[in-house]
């Protein structure tokens, strides 16, 4: 199992002098305003709409053994896996490092999330010796595969699903390799029977070449900082913020066990397709330590809802360091007191060739609201919409295009001491949604609605928060997919508080001679049809078709009637009840910078 080779490596080293509380402060906010840094500067020189509206990418420091030392507040289902690929790296390419060179790679195995999000990892070198990384990852437009969005809903091989790349030197020595980049990224996925390759190599390759130069900014801060405090002192105060991490974590699940009178903790909720994701964690008091086992957890999945080893520690971490009520960064000293039981061959230990795009943005929302519901701190929250154009034509010839791929927010849910909020991304996702002016000016679209969907949220104590109503019309024919969850299993309320609504996805069809459906007489020209998707679904969408999303709502908290409690702006049990870390919170960062 990957997770065998790749995550229990702590650093063993130990500082060589003592922490100072301000330092310690210092330090922590230096290596997050690093990770910023180079946040902003992929934002800035990023073309697509992925990275630069939306805001899909991670950037993060890592130590020389690939521990996850800082990031800046990005997606959390990169950040918990970054540390993965760094490892991977390491281990893979066993000293052939050199400075000057970048590495790429997006394969789940190699701890990859989902092939389109891509891994850029640049080592820093001090007197010949690697002493930090930076890396960044980024998800990109069109990898390739079997749709345009490189998000197929129906794919059932992760050949389907484009370009894989376990490990590959994108600079060697300073040289950028574009040819072989072409060849990983057009020629090898276009092998396989009914997959391209990408359709939009330029904006793929710039965004790449944005990630390089946004690493290359991390490199130049840390040795900005190195300068100025000598790289003993920043190394030994990346072990006290690592060790600080750990001790918040050992304090939390030592709480945990004294509030609910119990050290085993259980919880199990279900993909729309029935699939349960089963949770056990028997924490140990004395040390402050916890096994996270997913046993009962269902098989492989015929389909692309399998979640990498290294998604399932990403939701992990992310959950670990939202109920810890102190203001820490999240690194690998948050997983040390853990250890991850995941039955060989399961939904989140898949085969190498399994299907897994679904996997990183529905089935890790899932295991977030498996661990937050066995830690009873909040009620279920709530997938993602692709289309465009490009790829083989008729003939077997390469196409360009365009592929467009966002998360769409939803309500989350409610805790002990909140409500939920209202048309936000929750948890895994933590992206912006594309403004409806670049969206129409892009892509041939009319966005005739994105409003709240009253009502979705659970009722309670506490309400969940309501879903969304996105409308969008397609000015040309172009493949729309769709791959979503909660349209089966509703967001569940806890403590008597009641379920949010499901989702729905609704087509609004043309009538058209070519599909039969036109009235034949009349003069008229027919009434559209409504027709339901389900939850995963492509097709292909004439001009004038229509695509309505309605997310879910969050479940509510406690029983309606009772009496709330003081708030106090904390959560009264594991965390805090007011927003960390969201994209509001980094909209207002880049517009101050």
């Amino acid at each position: 199992m990957v997770a065998d080779a790749l995550a229990a490596q702590p650093l063993k080293a130990t500082p060589s002098c003592s922490s100072d509380p301000i330092l310690l402060s210092l330090f922590a906010n230096r290596f997050m305003s690093i990770a910023e840094a180079m946040g902003r500067s992929l934002q800035q020189t990023a073309v697509s709409t992925n990275i630069k509206e939306r805001l899909d990418f991670s950037c993060a420091i890592f130590a020389p053994n690939g521990d996850l030392i800082a990031n800046a507040p990005h997606l959390p289902v990169h950040l918990g896996s970054m540390s993965f690929a760094v490892r991977y790296q390491i281990n893979f390419l066993n000293g052939d490092i050199s400075p000057g060179d970048v590495i790429l790679t997006n394969h789940p195995v190699a701890g990859g999330s989902h092939l389109p999000d891509i891994t850029c990892i640049t080592p820093v070198f001090q007197e010949g010796k690697i002493v930090f990384f930076t890396a960044s990852r980024g998800h990109h437009a069109d990898v390739g595969g079997i749709l345009p969005g490189s998000m197929p809903p129906t794919s059932k091989t992760i050949f389907e699903e484009g370009a894989q790349i376990k490990s590959f030197k994108v600079v060697r020595e300073g040289v950028f390799q574009r040819d072989e980049l072409i060849r990983y990224l057009v020629d090898e996925p276009a092998k396989y029977d009914g997959c391209s390759g990408t359709r939009c190599l330029g904006d793929v390759e710039s965004d790449l070449r944005a990630q390089i130069a946004a690493n290359n900014k991390g490199v130049g801060l840390i040795y900005t900082m190195v300068d100025e405090y000598s790289l003993q002192t920043v190394q030994d105060y990346m072990l006290h913020i690592r060790d600080n991490a750990e001790l918040a974590v050992r304090n939390l699940l030592r709480g945990v066990a004294k509030k609910q009178g119990t050290n085993e903790l259980r919880a199990v909720d279900y993909l729309d397709d029935g699939t349960p994701i089963a949770l056990r964690v028997t924490i140990d008091p004395k040390e402050g330590s916890a096994i996270f086992d997913f046993e009962g957890t269902g098989a492989e999945i015929y389909g692309n809802l399998n979640a990498p080893v290294s998604v399932t520690y990403s939701a992990i971490i992310y959950c670990l360091r939202a109920m810890v009520d102190q203001d820490i960064p999240l690194n690998q000293g948050c997983l040390v007191p853990i250890e991850v039981k995941l039955p060989p061959g399961c939904c989140l230990d898949p085969s190498e060739t399994a299907a897994v795009v679904g996997g990183n943005v529905c089935t890790s929302q899932r295991v977030t609201d498996v661990i937050l519901k066995a830690f009873d701190a909040a009620s279920a929250s709530q997938g993602d919409l692709t289309f465009g154009n490009g790829g083989k034509n008729a003939k077997g010839e390469h196409v360009t295009g365009f592929g467009y791929y966002e998360t769409i927010a939803g309500g989350s849910g409610a805790g002990p001491t909140w409500e939920g909020t209202s048309g936000v991304h929750t948890h895994m996702t933590n992206t912006r949604i594309t403004d409806p002016e670049v969206l129409e000016r892009r892509y041939p679209t009319i966005l005739h609605q994105f409003s709240l969907r009253k009502d979705s949220g659970g009722k309670g104590l506490y309400n969940g928060g309501d879903g969304v109503v996105r409308e969008i019309e397609f000015l040309e024919p172009i493949q729309c997919s769709i791959l979503s969850e909660r349209r089966v299993y509703h967001p569940y309320g806890l403590h008597g508080g009641g379920d949010g609504a499901c989702g729905q996805n609704i087509w609004i069809k043309q009538p058209r001679a070519a599909d039969g459906d036109l009235p034949k007489t009349g003069g008229g020209g027919g009434v559209p049809r409504r027709v339901n998707l389900g939850g995963k679904a492509t097709l292909k969408m004439g001009k004038g078709d229509r695509i309505i999303v309605c997310t879910p709502g969050g479940g509510a908290w406690g029983a309606p009637g009772g009496e709330k409690k003081v708030g106090t702006g904390k959560g009264e049990k594991y965390g805090r009840g007011d927003a960390r870390g969201g994209t509001a919170d980094r909209a207002a960062e880049q517009l101050g910078a």
